[in-house]
């Protein structure tokens, strides 16, 4: 039988033409896809990014939309790290409601996620703190409902197991829940957390750097952190200010395995609210090193009285060599009658 299906040379060099050009797409486009997932991102959660005092007088019902987002972020520079984290930041968004609010959280997992993520907030009264309800596979959102009883500033974080693994990768951030009366009013307001990273590599090394989960098991930390990266604090988002200005820092610890020993060196703490109360009780006067337990918090007031820069750290201060350092920086007229170079006049 005679064949009837012919093949010219010029279809052959169209054909030969069209599976070159797709070839070449294919490989510049993902080339392109691989480029734009290896290229880290600023993962830090700049301390003035919080919301504002609520000013009303009573109770509402909040939204809150938290998506977790694992993404390849800078540690340092020079090195890259693939952080687990909630709407792309560490720490996450600060969330701040009232006191008889209802709070709807909404939590989505992003569709590229390589792993299952929940939400627990420290704030619920219920099993799980919300965790037990919002776990979440890669692509889905669950929702889940709860009613601020108690004030006082709290943590937030990841549930999944291996619960550790979760934090330590980013996933924590704090919510306020202010009293009835509100806080007493300041003039500028921070957000700063501290957490540790466990990698494979030595603390400094470039490139891609590895989760260790013996580090993590043995609490062998190579970084500690203020809002997520090396540098955080000191060269990507100092806190700013101006002479006479009261400040006020919500500070919180995801850890996920160690306390701090939160210091401002060269300022003493006005108002220190113990382990974030709110309560009048809790409320005590010139602190100057406040301890702060792994998913724990405080609130700290000073006035600021000489301009010059001060230093955050933990006073376990070996960890200021792992990365441990934020700035304050204070503008503003000189105050020499409180502090000056020299003899006393």
């Amino acid at each position: 039988m005679k064949n009837t299906l012919s093949v010219t040379p010029k279809t052959w060099l169209t054909l030969l033409a069209i599976i070159a050009f797709a070839l070449i797409l294919f490989i510049t486009q993902g080339s392109q896809g691989f480029a734009q997932e290896a290229a880290p991102v600023n993962i830090v959660k700049a301390p003035t990014d919080l919301p504002p005092p609520i000013n009303r007088s009573g109770p509402r019902t909040v939204r809150v939309d938290l998506e977790t987002i694992e993404l390849m972020g800078t540690l340092a520079e020079g090195t890259q790290y693939r952080y687990w984290t909630f709407n792309g930041k560490v720490p996450g968004p600060m969330v701040r409601v009232r006191v008889g609010d209802t709070v709807e959280v909404r939590l989505k997992n992003a569709e590229d996620s390589w792993m299952m993520h929940n939400v627990d907030f420290h704030a619920v009264t219920g099993p799980g703190g919300g965790g037990v309800l919002t776990e979440t596979a890669p692509g889905e959102e669950k929702v889940f409902t709860f009613k601020a009883l108690k004030p006082g500033l709290y943590v937030y974080h990841c549930a999944i197991p291996m619960v550790a693994s979760h934090i330590a990768n980013g996933m924590y951030g704090m919510i306020l829940v202010e009293p009835e009366e509100g806080l007493p009013k300041v003039d500028r307001e921070f957000y700063v957390m501290q957490g540790e990273l466990y990698t494979e590599e030595p603390f400094g090394t470039s490139g891609e750097v590895m989760e260790s989960y013996e580090k993590l098991l043995y609490e062998r930390p190579e970084y500690f952190l203020f809002n997520g990266a090396v540098g955080a604090l000191t060269e990507t988002a100092p806190l700013k200010a101006r002479v006479g200005e009261t400040i006020r820092i919500f500070f919180g610890v995801g850890g996920p395995n160690f306390t701090s020993s939160f210091h401002v060196i060269g300022e003493m703490f006005d108002t220190v609210y113990l382990l974030g109360s709110t309560d009048a009780s809790a409320r005590i006067k010139t602190v100057s090193t406040v301890s702060v337990p792994p998913g724990g918090t405080t609130i700290v007031d000073f006035k600021l009285e000489v301009p010059g820069t001060y230093i955050l750290v933990d006073h376990a201060l070996s960890r200021a060599e792992k990365g441990l350092v934020g700035f304050l920086k204070v503008e503003g007229p000189d105050n020499p009658e409180v502090y000056h170079e020299g003899p006393a006049n």
